[in-house]
């Protein structure tokens, strides 16, 4: 490995590293958290451990980020209702001015000291195998990786973290669908260190498997397998998209033929103006329309699986349809809003943006019908057409009926008007919001997206990997 490649990553791993102030805040802050949780636990009437969990128990957290993860575990045959209640008294007692959050069960999000502080319920549960929600594996987690993680090795995840912030793909929510820290840490832990992970990575033939603890019980169907050495039925590593897992090969043999810190460095492109916008669709030649709604009220890992199944099953309608979908993407604020305005321009607009080869077909479509031969069915597809004023034929072609019928949606845009749309696929929210209106804009028009969506149309339109 060269000693350029050594270099970039010393610096990185100096720039990453929190200092001695830096930890001691952190630490203070931790401490207090920890303090008041005891004190609010002692006041119930049932038995619970505080527990710091996440990266600043484990220490591997990079210089600037602000984030205390505390769970409050409770027995395992407490009923998940009594859970809920005692876990939001607990976390509204530390953080009084703090407000709910909610995943598998509801807990409390606040500030103390400067720090975002996350105060959770869990259970209690022997091993990880055995939990009662997805919560509870968190603290094995912390276990097994502190026997795992000294200094070094955790100076060597924090570098290992920053190349994947650097490269876009950190991150388990399911907008992002990439490394989770946990997932980065077992990488790191397994290969040794950053370097090695990367020049591993770089030579990777996915689908790949790593079991840190040979339990050998389980398949998965994943391009990445990294399975949960406190839970063997769990791939740590499913939420990773394909194309994440190429992106990081990509990156990697990058940074190992031109080792450079500007790939440990988050980019995106200046955002795109309507000018540009309008300038782009004119010269690639494609059509493309939006459909525009008001985003669901839901929370980002609801909404991204609805986003992405309403694309799906809106173009392979376009594609059935012939209007030959050349590529497609979703787009959506970040706010919780949902204000059921379709032309909403501010923080709760959601995009269905699909860019088509064909922008009208002929006022005809062909339709075939079954071979001659198969008489029930043929006669049957003869006689429904035989009279129709509208229809040339039936003719035989070959050995078959076929019909020209009219098209029932020459463009995409008068499909997209219509009730068919919400025949498609969908996700459920997003269905909901289509019923309350939608905008549809077609071709030049889709620059009026640009004053919300102008870095996600810039980097359509110019993509790398």
């Amino acid at each position: 490995m060269s000693d350029e490649f050594d270099a970039v990553v010393a610096r990185v791993r100096k720039r990453v590293s929190p200092g001695e102030a830096e930890r001691e805040r952190l630490q203070r802050a931790a401490a207090t958290v920890m303090e008041r949780a005891g004190e609010a636990v002692a006041d119930l009437p049932v038995d619970a451990e505080v527990l710091q969990v996440g990266s600043t128990a484990r220490g591997t957290w990079t210089a600037g980020d602000r984030d205390v993860d505390v769970f409050v575990a409770f027995p395992p045959d407490l009923d998940r209702s009594e859970l809920e209640r005692y876990g939001l008294a607990v976390g509204h007692a530390v953080l009084p001015e703090g407000h709910e959050e909610y995943a598998e069960h509801p807990y409390v999000v606040g500030e103390v000291d400067g720090y975002a502080v996350d105060l959770v319920p869990c259970y209690a549960v022997e091993d990880a195998t055995a939990i009662q929600s997805a919560v509870d594996r968190t603290p094995f987690h912390t276990r097994y990786l502190a026997t795992r993680l000294g200094d070094d090795l955790a100076g060597e995840v924090r570098v290992t973290k920053q190349f994947l912030k650097g490269i876009g793909v950190y991150g388990s929510d399911l907008r992002t669908r990439g490394f989770s820290g946990y997932l980065t840490e077992l990488l790191t832990v397994e290969f040794g260190g950053f370097r090695e992970f990367v020049a591993a990575a770089a030579d990777w033939h996915p689908p790949v498997t790593f079991d840190p603890e040979a339990h050998g019980t389980t398949e998965f169907d994943d391009p990445l397998v990294v399975v949960d050495p406190t839970d063997p039925d769990r791939n740590v590593a499913a939420v990773c998209s394909a194309a994440n897992v190429a992106r990081l090969q990509h990156y990697a043999r990058a940074l190992l033929a031109d080792p450079r810190e500007s790939l440990f460095e988050p980019s995106e492109p200046a955002a795109d103006d309507a000018e540009a916008v309008t300038a782009a669709v004119e010269r690639r030649g494609t059509t493309p329309v939006a459909v525009r709604f008001a985003r669901p009220d839901v929370v980002e890992d609801q909404l991204w699986p609805q986003l992405r199944k309403s694309l799906s099953g809106l173009t392979d309608e376009l594609d059935r349809r012939g209007f030959e979908v050349f590529r497609s993407t979703a787009l959506s604020t970040d706010g919780a809003g949902g204000s059921g305005d379709p032309h909403a321009t501010d923080d709760d607009t959601a995009v269905l943006l699909v860019e088509l080869s064909v922008a009208e077909r002929p006022a005809v479509e062909r339709h075939e019908g079954p071979p001659v031969h198969v008489r029930e069915h043929a006669t049957g597809f003869y006689e429904t057409y035989a009279d129709d004023p509208d229809v040339a034929g039936p003719y035989i072609d070959g050995d078959r009926y076929v019909v020209e019928r009219p098209r029932e949606f020459r463009t995409a845009e008068a499909f997209l008007n219509s009730d068919a749309l919400l025949s498609v696929r969908l996700g459920p929210h997003v269905e909901s919001a289509l019923e309350e209106g939608y905008e549809v804009l077609v071709g030049t028009d889709i620059a009026a997206l640009a004053g919300t969506f102008g870095v996600d149309l810039a980097t359509y339109f110019e993509p790398n990997p």
